[in-house]
């Protein structure tokens, strides 16, 4: 035969063919060489194909272990039905992860080693957690050495943590896991009051055994952030009176309220307000490809990350904004072509815009700032000259009124509050 006649032949289902003829051999229970036993329950295999899959069983049966040569092998801890599947997978490469053995199969593909098992469970977990069941599949996948599990899980209860405080596994967690809970900084609070209402509740659900603890878990509390009048009704709850640490930790946030020019002294980690009541950053319109983004950005300081929360009605440039009651107050600026007089209010709560009566002039450049209730809209350019007037917005009235007029025109402006001027 000439070199040139020579040709190589793949059979494309050989893989599948082969491993389908090895699952019938397992069925009928012919050519196995090993039995594995768990519990009451025994399972015949043959090691050269659990070998290729697990490396748990390629270590046993390819050493000079005992169980290397046994035809029996007695497996300690791992569920037999789980096993079983396990066993089956082996030689299918097919698994049904269900709800009631999903945990059960998870432990047993993490003895044995087999790492897809092992994402494919963890995989099927994010999909199922809940409020209800977060923190047990926390717990769990801790256990089992699941960090991805673990870590998303922990995300889930921390985003979700107003539910999370209000289900069971709550009310029954070890007090080194509510230790763990006070101590982060990513909880989605709105304020601290909900943080320590979850921990008086967490106590009182099993008093005698937990109030012994709460000396240490209200040293996780940040006090100090407390409103002034819950910090006294919280000074008078029976669970607090009688431990002389708790009066001292009430103390210290009482002084950081009755004493504000001794604040830079009494800083300490309760003093640090979590990521999520920190309040928001935002980042309004400006310039962009279209010549003017009507875009208002949001920066969630919890999750590290930027996301689009509005649309002003229009395009604006140059404009002033400030933030009033809670609100975001959009004023004046420019469209491209005419500068305008037009007030529109963000309410990032019910992610809702209103429109606020417009100022006297027309303003772009201007500055604006709130001050002790007020907003103020300084300076700027109306599209003919530049401008030495402010005009001043009144909450209660709802109406802008012109005060004292600048000495001096002035346009692009800045402007800021200090020591009530």
């Amino acid at each position: 035969m000439n070199k040139g006649d020579e040709s190589l032949f793949t059979a494309l289902s050989h893989a599948d063919d082969t491993f389908t003829k090895m699952e019938g051999y397992l069925r009928s229970r012919q050519l196995c060489d090993v039995t594995l036993v768990a519990g009451e329950r025994r399972i015949p295999a043959h090691r050269l194909v659990l070998s290729s899959v697990s490396d748990y069983f390629a270590a046993m049966f390819t050493s000079d272990v005992l169980e290397a040569k046994q035809e029996e092998v007695k497996m300690e801890g791992v569920d037999p039905d789980a096993l079983w599947m396990l066993v089956q997978y082996a030689y299918t490469g097919r698994l049904e992860l269900r709800e009631d053995t999903i945990e059960s199969l998870l432990s047993a593909s993490c003895l044995l080693q087999l790492p897809r098992v092992v994402q494919a469970c963890c995989a099927f977990l994010v999909r199922q957690l809940h409020p209800s069941n977060c923190l047990g599949i926390r717990s769990y996948a801790d256990a089992q050495g699941c960090s991805d599990l673990q870590s998303a899980a922990h995300s889930y209860t921390m985003e979700h943590f107003l539910e999370v405080v209000g289900g069971q596994e709550f009310l029954l967690l070890p007090v080194e896991e509510m230790s763990r809970l006070l101590t982060s900084d990513d909880v989605n609070v709105p304020d601290e009051e909900t943080v320590v209402t979850a921990l008086l509740t967490w106590v009182g659900h099993n008093a005698d055994t937990r109030a012994s603890h709460l000396p240490s878990l209200l040293a996780h509390i940040r006090l100090p952030l407390l409103q002034p009048q819950f910090l006294a009704d919280l000074e008078a709850s029976p669970l607090l009176r009688g431990s002389v640490e708790c009066q001292r930790l009430l103390m210290e946030g009482m002084k950081y309220h009755l004493l504000p020019q001794r604040r830079p002294l009494l800083q300490s980690p309760r003093t640090r307000p979590r990521k999520a009541t920190v309040g928001a950053l935002f980042a309004v319109g400006g310039m962009d490809a279209t010549k003017g983004a009507t875009s208002i950005e949001q920066y969630c300081l919890r999750r590290d990350t930027w996301s689009q929360v509005a649309t002003m009605s229009g395009r604006r440039l140059q404009f002033g904004v400030a933030v009033l009651d809670g609100r975001l107050h959009v004023v004046g600026g420019r469209d491209g072509l005419k500068t305008l007089n037009t007030v529109e209010c963000y309410n990032p709560h019910s992610k809702s815009w209103s429109a606020l009566p417009p100022m006297s002039t027309h303003r772009h450049g201007l500055g604006v700032a709130v001050l002790e209730g007020p907003m103020y809209a300084v300076g700027g350019h109306d599209g003919w000259s530049y401008l030495s007037t402010v005009e001043r917005w009144d909450p209660q009235a709802r109406l802008w009124s012109f005060i004292s007029s600048m000495s001096t025109p002035r346009s692009t402006v800045g402007v800021a509050v200090l020591n009530g001027k």
